[in-house]
């Protein structure tokens, strides 16, 4: 089950921070701005944007809700204050609560959890709006293909530079780029509610899902072939399974041709 990802990091930090760059200059910009969790994808974002841009340039924006995981927002000011970046506080507690509390007292942890992602992506954009700073995204293939992220919440963003890697390759990536280990060993989680962890509610580890991934998606291999490198039909098919529920999320809006 040995999957060849990635191997050459200097050479793939430097290609993805001049991508960073010349996107954003590109765009007429020279400042970013972006989410700061305190988890593993922020954590490798923002490193490669100051690589990118210089640390004075980026700014990243913590914003916990009042059920947030306080160690989420003490690894966030890790990743601060090891890179020296300036950063903005905003308590998405009152915003989420008065909806719900007004208008939707017994919704579920998905539509609490979705709306959570797309206030935050609101503020997001507001504030790059203020600070004239273009919007960086965190997300990373394996979520991106599992439909695991919010539409229009932190799908959302203007440059995607980690997009193009698997979980696994992060992990990695966070590793060459010495990120602290304890943010690398960390259970991955959107800290949407208590106890959720992205494994858990996926229904399969990232290291499974990303191999079955990279065989289907890199290697082009058909169910029968991927069995053969040990994966089970079940872990299989249930890849399968997500990548088509999800589709809708990876296509701009469908529109009516001219």
């Amino acid at each position: 089950m040995k999957v060849n990802f990635i191997k050459n990091w200097e050479q793939e930090t430097l290609r993805i921070s001049n991508f960073i760059k010349s996107e954003v200059n590109r765009a007429g910009f020279y400042k970013v701005i972006l989410g700061l969790s305190g988890g593993l994808d922020s954590a490798v974002t923002a490193y490669l944007c100051v690589k990118a841009v210089h640390k004075e340039n980026v700014l990243a924006v913590l914003m916990p809700h009042k059920i947030s995981n306080n160690k989420s927002l003490e690894d966030a000011n890790i990743i601060i204050e090891q890179l020296g970046i300036s950063y903005i506080i905003r308590d998405i507690t009152p915003m989420i609560d008065a909806y719900f509390n007004n208008y939707e007292l017994y919704a579920d942890n998905i539509r609490r959890g979705n709306k959570m992602a797309r206030e935050r992506m609101s503020i997001l954009y507001d504030l790059s709006a203020k600070e004239q700073r273009l919007v960086i995204g965190t997300g990373n293939k394996t979520e991106i293909y599992l439909g695991y992220s919010t539409i229009y919440g932190d799908s959302a963003c203007a440059i995607a530079p980690i997009a193009h890697l698997y979980k696994t390759e992060v992990r990695e990536l966070a590793k060459f780029l010495h990120i602290p280990q304890k943010i690398i060993e960390k259970k991955p989680s959107a800290d949407l509610w208590k106890g959720q962890t992205d494994e858990d509610e996926l229904g399969i580890t990232y290291k499974i899902a990303d191999g079955i991934l990279y065989y289907l998606l890199n290697e082009k291999l058909d169910k029968e072939d991927i069995i053969q490198k040990g994966y089970t039909e079940r872990d299989i098919d249930h890849i399968i399974n997500l990548i088509k529920k999800s589709e809708f999320k990876r296509k701009m809006p469908a529109v009516i041709l001219s």
